[in-house]
C-alpha cells in the first residue's frame, strides 16, 4: 500500500515537472495586448499544498468507499484472504481489520436456508419429473440447508454468490429426475413416498456435502399428477378404498366374534376361578367350623352340665317350695277349721242366746197377749199402718177384728 502512495506521489510530480508555467506565462505576457488587459498572479508558492491536499483527500475518500474494519454479525462468518500471501483465516461475531489493496473479506451467513424449486411443482409446468412410465408430474419439494462452518475456508474460494440457482439448483435437477424415474406414478403417490424421499435426501446430502453445504432437511409434499391419470387414479383409489374398507370390516367383524369367544371363555374361567374360590372358601369354612367345633363343643358340654345343675337346683328349689306352701297352706287350713269351729261355737253359742232371749221373749209376749189380747190387733195395725191406709171390717161380737179379717171363725 505505501508503495502505490509512493508510486502515485511521483507520477503527479513528474506531471507538474512535465510543464512549463513560467514559459507559458511569459508568451502570454509577450503577446500583443494581453499583458497590459491581464495580468496573472503567481501560483507556484501554491502547488505544492494543493497537490498534498489532493493526496489526503483521495486516501480519505478511499478509506471511506473501502473502510478497513469490517463487521461480522452474529450467525454468520468471515473468510479473509490475503492477496500477497493467499493466506486464509476464518472469523466469527465480531470486528476484523481488512486493509484495502492487501485483505479480500467475505462475509457469509451460517443460518439455515430454504429452497422450493418452482419448476418441479406442477405436471404441467415447464420442467415437471417423469415417472417410469413416463408420464409427467409435479412434486412439491422444500429443501432446508446451510453453509457448513468445518469446511468454509476450504470452500469459500469456490462458493458463487447465489446459491440457489448455481449451486443447489443444479444439484437437486440432477438427482430428482434421476431418482424419479425409478418410481411409477402409483408407487410416488402412495406406496413408496417416504422411500423416495429417503432416497433424494441421502443423494442430495452427499452431494452438497462437496460443496461445503449440510443438507438440514428435505420435504415431499404434494404430488401433481395428470388429469386424465388423477381421474382415474382417483377412481381406482375409490375402489381399493371400498375394498379395504370391506376387508378392515370383515376383520372387524372377525374380531367380534373371537372378542365374544373370548367374552365367553373370560365368563366361564371367571365362572370356574369364582366356583373354585367358593369351594375353597366352603372348605376353608368347614375346616374353621371344625377347629372352632373342637373349641364349641367342651362348651356346650359346659353348657349342658351347668344347665342340668341350674335344672336340679330349680327342682329341689320348686320342690322347697311346694313342700313350704303345703305346710303353709296346712297351717292356713288349720287355722281357718279352728276359726270356722270358733266360728261355728260363737254362732251355736250366738242361735243358743237368742234362742233363749226369744223363748223368754215369747214367753213375756205370750203372758202379755193372755193379759192383754188387743195387743195382736195392736200389732197388726202396726204392721198393716204403711201398706193399708183404710181398712173396713165387720164388727165382731167379740170385739176382735182378727176372725173377720181372716175370715175365719172363732
Amino acid at each position: 500500500m505505501l508503495h502505490r502512495l509512493t508510486t502515485l506521489i511521483a507520477s503527479i510530480r513528474d506531471s507538474f515537472r512535465k510543464s512549463t508555467p513560467d514559459e507559458s506565462l511569459g508568451a502570454t505576457l509577450d503577446t500583443p495586448g494581453v499583458g497590459a488587459a491581464l495580468q496573472l498572479p503567481d501560483l507556484r508558492p501554491l502547488v505544492k499544498p494543493l497537490v498534498a491536499l489532493a493526496i489526503v483527500g483521495g486516501a480519505g475518500w478511499y478509506l471511506v468507499a473501502h473502510p478497513p474494519v469490517v463487521t461480522v454479525g452474529q450467525g454468520e462468518a468471515g473468510i479473509r484472504g490475503n492477496r500477497f500471501t493467499g493466506e486464509v483465516t476464518q472469523w466469527r461475531d465480531g470486528s476484523v481489520l481488512v486493509v484495502p489493496g492487501l485483505h479480500e473479506m467475505r462475509v457469509y451467513s451460517l443460518r439455515d436456508r430454504s429452497y422450493r424449486p418452482q419448476k418441479l411443482q406442477l405436471a404441467a409446468g415447464p420442467a415437471p419429473l417423469q415417472s417410469l412410465e413416463g408420464l409427467s408430474i409435479g412434486v412439491d419439494l422444500s429443501i432446508r440447508y446451510a453453509l457448513d462452518s468445518t469446511r468454509l475456508r476450504e470452500v469459500a474460494g469456490k462458493l458463487p454468490e447465489d446459491l440457489d440457482a448455481e449451486v443447489i439448483e443444479p444439484a437437486v435437477s440432477g438427482i430428482i429426475y434421476k431418482v424419479f424415474a425409478r418410481y411409477t406414478v402409483r408407487e410416488i403417490f402412495s406406496s413408496k413416498r417416504a422411500e423416495i424421499q429417503q432416497a433424494v435426501e441421502k443423494e442430495l446430502a452427499v452431494r452438497l456435502a462437496q460443496d461445503g453445504i449440510a443438507l438440514r432437511d428435505l420435504l415431499m409434499g404434494k404430488v401433481d399428477l395428470p388429469a386424465d391419470y388423477r381421474r382415474g387414479m382417483d377412481q381406482l383409489l375409490a375402489e381399493e378404498l371400498a375394498s379395504e374398507k370391506m376387508r378392515y370390516t370383515l376383520q372387524l367383524k372377525e374380531k367380534r366374534v373371537m372378542e365374544v369367544a373370548l367374552d365367553g371363555e373370560a365368563e366361564k374361567t371367571r365362572r370356574e376361578k369364582a366356583a373354585e374360590a367358593s369351594a375353597r372358601e366352603q372348605v376353608v369354612a368347614a375346616k374353621a367350623q371344625e377347629e372352632a367345633m373342637k373349641h364349641v363343643l367342651p362348651f356346650k358340654q359346659r353348657q349342658v352340665e351347668q344347665r342340668q345343675l341350674e335344672a336340679e337346683a330349680e327342682k329341689q328349689a320348686r320342690i322347697r317350695g311346694a313342700e313350704g306352701n303345703a305346710s303353709a297352706r296346712k297351717i292356713e287350713a288349720n287355722g281357718e277349721a279352728e276359726a270356722r269351729q270358733k266360728l261355728a261355737d260363737a254362732e251355736v253359742y250366738r242361735l243358743d242366746k237368742v234362742g233363749r232371749v226369744n223363748a223368754e221373749q215369747m214367753s213375756r209376749e205370750g203372758a202379755a197377749i193372755t193379759a192383754h189380747p188387743l195387743l195382736i190387733q195392736k200389732t197388726l195395725a202396726d204392721k198393716l199402718s204403711d201398706k193399708v191406709q183404710v181398712i173396713i171390717a165387720p164388727p165382731s161380737t167379740d170385739g176382735a177384728i182378727t176372725s173377720a179379717l181372716l175370715g175365719g171363725k172363732k
